[in-house]
């Protein structure tokens, strides 16, 4: 097995963390918006959560089939480009909105 020394521990775990992610049980691929890295367009698949929490996100914008896409990410909590606005967007929730 290889190994590259210029990779940290912490990006390695999030590697396998996002691989594992990216099956569902249907076979369909996804994954939580907040393994997704910075830069990278998505299309949204799902948006879990309680019925309040899914029409709040909803409300901002969050729908299945709308593209976003993150701008920037500290501590699992995002700053998000969707539909044309920025919206900021914790770690809760960002688990909840699956690309």
């Amino acid at each position: 097995m290889l190994v590259y020394a210029n990779i940290s521990v912490n990006r390695l775990i999030k590697i396998m963390i996002r691989l594992l992610w990216t099956i569902d049980l249907k076979g369909d691929e996804m994954m939580p918006l907040s393994m997704a890295e910075v830069g990278e367009k998505n299309t949204i698949i799902k948006v879990g959560g309680k019925e309040e929490t899914r029409l709040f996100l909803e409300r901002l914008g969050f729908v299945v089939g709308a593209t976003v896409s993150v701008v920037s990410e500290i501590n699992g909590n995002m700053i998000v480009n969707i539909k044309d606005s920025r919206v900021a967007i914790g770690k809760e929730m960002a688990n909840k909105i699956m690309v």
